[in-house]
């Protein structure tokens, strides 16, 4: 605290014309720092080899969470980590589309009478929020892809029928799935919790022949509400986003998850 409080004095004295805007924001910038030198993240390059069955899981990269203004939990404004979340999702998309390797899409997708604790009404089921953003709509059109709608935050969990069986397990055994490379939103909430979900299942042998679950940091991301904001907001919590992107994948590095910040495709040693 006292370096955080020296570092605010020393923006004030040596920019004495800063707005206050730009005093929390480099002091925001000036804690994700600290945050990532004490609980420092290492990530890795993750070459996915012909010798492995390699499938891509995407959650939740709609546009009730993505594409700005349209719904309560789209952001207000342009993103930039969003915006490269999309992008980079969308290229390895069609890279593992090209070569017809399995995908999942979850879209998160909730009735009307039923809401999800302690967000208000989001994602409709049969609204435009639940659907894929529009540089991933064309995904619908193709055959090596699954479409799962869900209606909570884990898209394992999400995945279970009536019946007792659980489409996503279903999934990862028809195509003997030996990793899983998970991107999307939000990091820290429904990428977590189905990447924890997985890993665990995987743990219990639930979901031979399972070996791997990659987190590709670069097209994962969450979204940011500042301190200011939710002290006026009922029922808000603040939720930096740089932050808690951090955490989100530090945790899921900590469920056993490897973090890549680089995926390639390529004839090298297994994985």
């Amino acid at each position: 605290m006292i370096k955080d409080a020296n570092f605010i004095v020393t923006l004030n004295t040596q920019l004495p014309g800063i707005r206050e805007s730009e005093v929390k924001t480099k002091m925001v910038s000036h804690t994700v720092e600290l945050l990532k030198n004490e609980i420092p993240l290492e990530q890795e390059s993750v070459v996915l080899t012909e010798n492995t069955v390699t499938a891509l899981v995407l959650v939740d990269i709609i546009n009730g969470f993505c594409t700005v203004g349209a719904g309560y939990l789209a952001p207000r404004e342009s993103n930039r980590q969003i915006s490269g979340m999309i992008d980079e999702s969308a290229r390895l998309a069609r890279l593992f589309c090209e070569k017809k390797m399995p995908v999942m899409a979850f879209l998160d997708s909730h009735h009307p009478d039923k809401p999800e604790h302690p967000y208000p009404p989001h994602c409709i089921i049969g609204s435009d929020e639940s659907n894929l953003v529009p540089a991933l709509r064309w995904l619908e059109n193709e055959s090596n892809v699954t479409i799962r709608r869900k209606n909570c935050f884990d898209g394992y969990l999400g995945s279970v029928e009536e019946d007792g069986s659980n489409v996503f397990v279903d999934w990862v055994k028809k195509n003997k799935i030996t990793t899983l490379v998970v991107v999307g939103v939000c990091t820290d909430i429904c990428v977590l919790d189905f990447v924890s979900s997985t890993i665990s299942a995987k743990n219990r042998g639930f979901l031979e022949p399972l070996e791997n679950v990659v987190v590709y940091s670069r097209a994962c991301a969450t979204f940011d509400i500042p301190l200011e904001v939710a002290r006026n907001t009922k029922g808000a919590l603040a939720h930096p986003q740089e932050f808690m992107h951090h955490v989100g994948l530090y945790m899921a590095k900590e469920r056993g998850a490897k973090i890549a910040n680089e995926v390639l495709f390529g004839a090298v040693e297994k994985i």
